[in-house]
């Protein structure tokens, strides 16, 4: 569990097991998820962590890294500062290495020293068809920032608040990617979320002008990772990535549904999502840098 960030991802709880044995439990679920992804023909690069930086979220890298089909990359600055040193550049060398082309860097990392954050696509859900960015704005994801990235990146911003209940009080959301999904032809999103009804409405707007299939989940079931999924594509056919808790969250009318459009594929994350805060979407950074 890491301190610095427990202080607004409410989806943080203390296990009462030593850190090794929690460490132990969260490889073995790490391993399986990976084993999961390649037998069904998903690529995946695992990166070791350097254990002389002291990074317990560095098992979520899609929150200081994005990668775009351009070959464009961006970097971004990190709410929590044990959270910066996850951010290395022999990563992208291992990318060159295995045959992708990097082009452009967009460093938004200096807004740190400001206090401003926005942290990749945990704070930004990008259709990178339709070049629209989804970004619940919170202590995680400055709207400056937001729009700046945009202007770059050539996106139009979507932005709303998402609100969760912390003893009686509604707060924001840490990351907008645990309270919605965006797949190719569909959303998983907790539209009880968004509390005000403007906001809801011009979400829902934009979704189903690109054809998106809208598939509501309580906050009861965002609590057990539910929005927290990724659309990946296998060897001949595209899956939703999810963890176990999230798929056992899920009604069977949800299911069908989402089963219109592709294949489930869960693992069991328990440890991770307790200690962590986070699920399988925040431990899959997508690489869609062209191949050289």
């Amino acid at each position: 569990m890491n301190e610095q960030t427990a202080v607004n991802n409410f989806f943080q709880e203390d296990i009462a097991l030593k850190n090794a044995e929690i460490n132990t439990k969260a490889q073995k679920e790490f391993d399986a998820f990976v084993e999961k992804l390649r037998a069904v023909g998903v690529q995946v690069i695992v990166e070791n962590d350097d254990l002389r930086m002291d990074t317990p979220d560095s098992i979520f890298p899609n929150n200081w890294i994005s990668f775009h089909e351009n070959g464009d990359i961006g970097l971004y600055p990190m709410f929590a500062e044990n959270r910066r040193r996850e951010r290395r550049e022999e990563i992208l060398i291992r990318l060159e290495d295995e045959g992708f082309k990097i082009n452009t860097i967009y460093d938004y990392t200096s807004a740190e020293d400001e206090g401003l954050f926005l942290e990749g696509t945990g704070s930004l859900l990008l259709d990178r068809v339709n070049h629209k960015a989804y970004c619940a704005l919170s202590a995680r994801a400055d709207e400056e920032l937001l729009i700046e990235f945009c202007e770059d990146f050539e996106y139009f911003p979507v932005i709303f608040t998402a609100n969760q209940t912390v003893d009686g009080n509604r707060v924001p959301i840490y990351h907008t990617n645990v309270m919605m999904c965006l797949a190719e032809k569909f959303c998983v999103i907790c539209l009880d979320s968004i509390d005000d009804a403007v906001e809801k409405k011009n979400v829902v707007k934009h979704l189903k002008k690109d054809g998106k299939e809208i598939i509501p989940i309580t906050e009861a079931q965002m609590h057990h990772f539910a929005g927290n999924m990724l659309q990946v594509q296998g060897k001949d056919k595209k899956y939703l990535v999810m963890s176990s808790a999230a798929h056992n969250s899920l009604t069977k009318q949800q299911i069908t549904t989402i089963e219109k459009h592709c294949q489930i594929l869960s693992s069991d994350l328990t440890t991770i999502e307790t200690c962590g805060g986070g699920s399988a979407r925040c431990m899959m950074a997508e690489v869609f840098l062209p191949k050289a």
